[in-house]
């Protein structure tokens, strides 16, 4: 299929038609597996890119972030939302910065300047972005064996490391401030179904009430994720743990790119075949948990992006100033009706 004759498609309608869109457009790419060569004959299609803020976005009382499109998986940032994504090493705004050539549907002269100026988004911030999303990774892999392969105390414990790690700087934000303290803890269980269970230890006086269900909804969202009740699909769900894992090491060699090279390299040519193994399941065993190898692997990744990140040259933060000057000479010409 050609890609670009794809756009034209009355599903793709909006592309043009959308008031944010249209003649704002400067990018847009083959995202997803295609992206990293790591696509399959079932892989959907993904779409992803930019558009300008518009004159009203800029000087005037509209807004705009971003549109996305469900049916057709299309996902359009904002130019100024783009830029702050970016300026954190945002992974999956960082990977429409490192693609192929080809995959690059639709590119306006903005749209390259762009893509001349990514190393001005590379900063050290890389090792904490992409680390967080390694580890979203390998908590979803974790997390999925864990409600097959583990003990009802293993997996309490599980639980409980899932919803510390899944909280960003759970400590910093819940266990102690000024309205009380929260902590969180596994102890013997009163259930008489469990042998161990985890508690809460909550003391907290004049809380927001919508910021404390914030606290309970993120920890219930993961420990739902453990009670499912349901018939494994075997296949299905080995296929999405494959996924996983392929995603995971992806991520490193992403990572360490950019660390050691400076450079964003979305598609992984070089490591294809071992990104296909992972994703094929030639990692698992019949038992669906996986084997010595994989994890080798793993370990091996995680060494060099720790010493990646202990020697790479790229500066603690952006240039602020250099970045700042080209967002500003975009949006002066948006507003300018130079563009």
């Amino acid at each position: 299929m050609d890609m670009r004759h794809l756009l034209e498609q009355e599903e793709y309608g909006f592309l043009k038609s959308n008031i944010h869109l249209g003649r704002y457009l400067i990018l847009l790419g083959l995202a997803g597996s295609y992206s990293y060569g790591t696509n399959q004959e079932t892989s959907d299609i993904d779409i992803r890119g930019a558009a300008l803020n518009r004159r009203s976005d800029l000087i005037g009382m509209t807004s705009f972030e971003q549109y996305v499109d469900d049916k057709t998986d299309t996902a359009i940032y904002g130019f100024n939302k783009l830029i702050r994504l970016l300026l954190e090493c945002n992974p999956n705004t960082c990977e429409l910065l490192g693609m192929r050539p080809e995959h690059y549907l639709y590119l306006s002269p903005v749209g390259r300047e762009l893509l001349d100026h990514r190393k001005l988004f590379l900063s050290r911030r890389a090792i904490r972005s992409f680390g967080g999303y390694a580890d979203q990774q390998l908590r979803r892999l974790q997390n999925a064996l864990a409600r097959d392969k583990m003990k009802q105390d293993e997996k309490e414990r599980h639980i409980y490391n899932s919803v510390k790690n899944a909280m960003y700087d759970f400590t910093a934000r819940y266990h102690v401030f000024e309205h009380g303290t929260i902590d969180i803890y596994v102890d013997q269980a009163e259930n008489p179904e469990f042998d161990t269970e985890i508690y809460v230890d909550a003391a907290v006086k004049h809380y927001p009430l919508r910021d404390y269900r914030n606290i309970w909804s993120e920890m219930n969202n993961i420990v739902k994720e453990y009670d499912k009740i349901g018939k494994r699909n075997k296949k299905k769900d080995d296929n999405h743990l494959n996924k996983h894992a392929m995603h995971l090491i992806r991520l490193f060699m992403m990572a360490i790119d950019i660390l050691e090279k400076e450079e964003i390299c979305t598609y992984r040519e070089k490591e294809h075949d071992l990104l296909m193994a992972i994703r094929l399941g030639e990692y698992q065993k019949e038992d669906g948990t996986y084997r010595d190898e994989f994890y080798e692997i793993l370990m091996d990744y995680e060494k060099r992006l720790d010493r990646a990140a202990r020697e790479t040259a790229l500066p603690e933060e952006p240039d602020m100033a250099r970045v700042e000057e080209f967002v500003m000479s975009v949006n002066e010409r948006v507003v300018r009706d130079e563009i």
